[in-house]
């Protein structure tokens, strides 16, 4: 389903992704859901991590050297699961936004790596990841106009519509979406994936009742 360009390949070798593809029906968080972030996963996080000392994580510290090597500044353009588990370190709390959404963050925060969520029937044909091109930009969610030269983006044949640090308002969750791909990247290879793939479809299944679940393991090295 998804190919990793030469240029993304040779900057970032040690690039992984998981792919999970489901069905299930978009509604409200579950109670269940923001139970096992409020009482597990933000108490385990606040326990071992301050704001000065989240940049030691190890899947934060791979995605920010990724982020050099393709030609951002990783201290502008953080990834997702830093700017989540920061919000949480600053006290700020979390958006509830919907099941889908809810539950991505839950493993984002769990494992440490950005995880992509996208609407697949907004998906048009084969996806790339690839490094965005010069000028390049596209419509973020709840952030307008966002600069993507330079990061690692997903892209299909009608252009660029996700990355690791904000996704496009093309492809993102509404209440009417049916399907949805899952993305776990991880800039420090498949180990960790390995380690967290079945807690991520165990969640789906728990949390969004999903169905139909497919995943795909994509390796720099493939």
């Amino acid at each position: 389903m998804i190919r990793l360009s030469d240029e993304l390949r040779n900057a970032c070798p040690d690039i992984a992704l998981l792919c999970l593809t489901f069905e299930a029906d978009v509604v409200s968080g579950s109670k269940e859901l923001w139970e096992q972030i409020d009482e597990i996963i933000i108490p385990e996080l606040t326990a071992e991590y301050e704001t000065s000392t989240l940049s030691t994580h190890p899947q934060i510290q791979a995605a920010r050297k990724a982020y050099k090597a393709a030609g951002k500044d990783p201290a502008r353009y953080r990834v997702s699961s830093e700017m989540l588990m920061r919000r949480i370190l600053q006290g700020k709390g979390l958006y509830r936004i919907n099941n889908f959404v809810d539950c991505n963050n839950l493993i984002s925060m769990q494992t440490g790596l950005s995880c992509g969520l996208y609407d697949l029937d907004q998906i048009a044909g084969d996806v790339t990841f690839r490094i965005g091109g010069t000028a390049e930009d596209y419509e973020a969610i709840g952030r307008g106009p966002f600069n993507i030269e330079g990061l690692p983006v997903f892209s299909d044949s009608r252009g660029a519509f996700g990355s690791p640090s904000s996704d496009s308002t093309r492809t993102m969750i509404t209440p009417e979406a049916k399907r949805a791909l899952l993305v776990m990247i991880s800039f420090s290879g498949e180990a960790v994936l390995n380690e967290y793939g079945g807690v991520a479809e165990g969640y789906l299944k728990t949390y969004l009742a999903a169905q139909n679940i497919e995943h795909t393991l994509v390796k720099g090295g493939a």
